[in-house]
């Protein structure tokens, strides 16, 4: 099975008003779509779920604004980082390039992170002639960058594969900058300060990674202490 790793970027009709909230406004550090209904079908309405680290009232206002958004629910995590769950309607400006894959044997993996430009990094999983033909069917007007592209291997995710992109890097961060040595050789606010985040927000992503990963590492590996 292959997989594909792609960078898409959209031109200015096309784009989400909150992707362009996303590169005109500096409110926002990190965005990634965790988990969604309705995204590769026609639909009248889709739901997704959304991981965010931004100026929380700035992205509030902006998302009220949103005229395809029927409602949201958003639960804060700390004071710079926080989910969304949205209901909103389909734009057709979106179907345009779900097209290119909706039909074909392909699985989208989340996440979808999208970056400062607007433009969204994702990745598709199946057979290697399905992945050719949904960068053929993209529309002539997205740029597509491929990444990566090869045997879909994926093997730290027995263990690793429940975390979120945002917790993945912080824990690399963390290695890379020897947070995890004995002695420590670096604490949270170095973490924080390499991920433009605040050090709460890094603390908690490295928190929720460690326990996530303990947490699979026991349901794996771990034995199951018998009475008697």
């Amino acid at each position: 099975m292959k997989y594909l790793d792609v960078r898409l970027s959209q031109p200015r009709w096309m784009l989400h008003p909150m992707q362009e909230f996303i590169r005109d406004d500096d409110a926002v550090r990190y965005e990634e779509l965790q988990a969604w209904s309705g995204v590769a079908s026609e639909r009248a309405v889709e739901h997704e779920l959304f991981y965010v680290e931004a100026d929380r009232e700035r992205y509030e206002a902006a998302l009220s604004a949103v005229d395809s958004v029927r409602w949201y629910d958003l639960t804060p995590i700390d004071e710079t980082s926080f989910y969304v769950y949205v209901s909103q309607e389909t734009r057709p400006e979106d179907v345009a390039w779900r097209e290119a894959f909706a039909d074909l044997n392909l699985v989208l993996a989340p996440p979808v992170v999208y970056d400062a430009d607007a433009a969204f990094h994702m990745t598709l999983v199946g057979p290697g002639e399905d992945l050719q033909a949904m960068l053929r069917g993209l529309p002539e007007e997205i740029d597509v960058t491929v990444k990566t592209v090869g045997e879909y291997d994926r093997r730290h995710a027995p263990v690793a594969g429940e975390l979120t992109t945002r917790q993945l890097e912080a824990v690399e961060t963390a290695v890379e900058l020897g947070f995890y040595e004995v002695p420590r050789e670096a604490g949270v606010a170095a973490v924080a300060d390499a991920l433009d985040c605040a050090p709460s927000t890094a603390s908690d992503l490295l928190r929720r990674a460690e326990s996530r990963m303990m947490r699979r590492l026991v349901e794996r590996h771990g034995r199951r202490r018998r009475d008697g």
